[in-house]
């Protein structure tokens, strides 16, 4: 990828909101193991977690953007980030998060919960910076300061307006299906019809932002019949 290109602003521009949707939570999650702390180790544990959690998920975006490399592996990443944008669009947050007692522990937790939520951040970043290292390395550069500075933001952004979350959707739709139509065999099937790539490419962001709405819109359906029945039940006890 050269720099200073289309496809190099184009890939750092995925980068930053897929940073920016999906970094924003493990911010909340940092902030929630280190809230039982004195104020003045919270500081401490913020910045001591965020710097090991970084270097785990900078080793780990490294080698996925190796592995990526590896037949098959591009296609098969591919479709594990479609299924990754459809649950963000359709799944509740859970932050339920054990605060740690101690700074080691509030470090620990931060850690260990940063590479177990940072799984889908690490494979969207190799995807969008197309074996590029210093395009990881610059999206890595981003994501620290929204982990660790930008959580209530990000938070307060995504409530006050929950269309920005298709739009972090639709970006990680269209990262995977970049990441399937350059998978080798079948861009050797495709043949040389940018067209067509591009109306693949198309074709799965708008199937993967029609599900996600549609099965949101049954779960509020669904949520908002059950919290009749219960409100119903609950006039009938209480006219017993």
């Amino acid at each position: 990828m050269e720099w200073f290109s289309m496809d190099m602003w184009y890939a750092l521009a995925a980068i930053v909101v897929i940073d920016l949707v999906l970094a924003g939570d493990n911010a909340v999650v940092i902030g929630m193991a280190a809230r039982n702390l004195p104020k003045e180790q919270q500081r401490k544990a913020i910045i001591w977690g965020t710097a090991g959690a970084v270097i785990i998920r900078a080793a780990a975006t490294l080698a996925v953007v190796w592995l990526l490399k590896i037949p098959g592996l591009l296609a098969i990443g591919g479709v594990f980030l479609i299924w990754i944008a459809y649950k963000l669009l359709v799944s509740e947050k859970d932050h339920n998060v054990q605060a740690g007692a101690s700074l080691a522990a509030a470090i620990r937790t931060i850690v260990i919960a940063d590479a177990v939520m940072g799984i889908d951040n690490v494979l969207a970043v190799a995807g969008a910076a197309h074996g590029s290292f210093w395009l990881v390395v610059i999206g890595l550069l981003i994501s620290v300061p929204i982990m660790v500075w930008g959580s209530t933001l990000v938070v307060r952004v995504m409530e006050k307006y929950p269309s920005a979350i298709y739009v972090g959707a639709g970006v990680l739709a269209l990262t995977a299906g970049k990441m399937m139509v350059d998978e080798p065999f079948i861009k050797d099937w495709l043949g040389d019809s940018g067209l067509l790539k591009w109306a693949i490419v198309a074709v799965i962001v708008v199937l993967v932002l029609a599900a996600g709405r549609w099965t949101s819109k049954r779960k509020a359906a669904a949520a908002a019949k059950s919290a009749e029945v219960k409100a119903y039940d609950n006039k009938q006890r209480m006219s017993v």
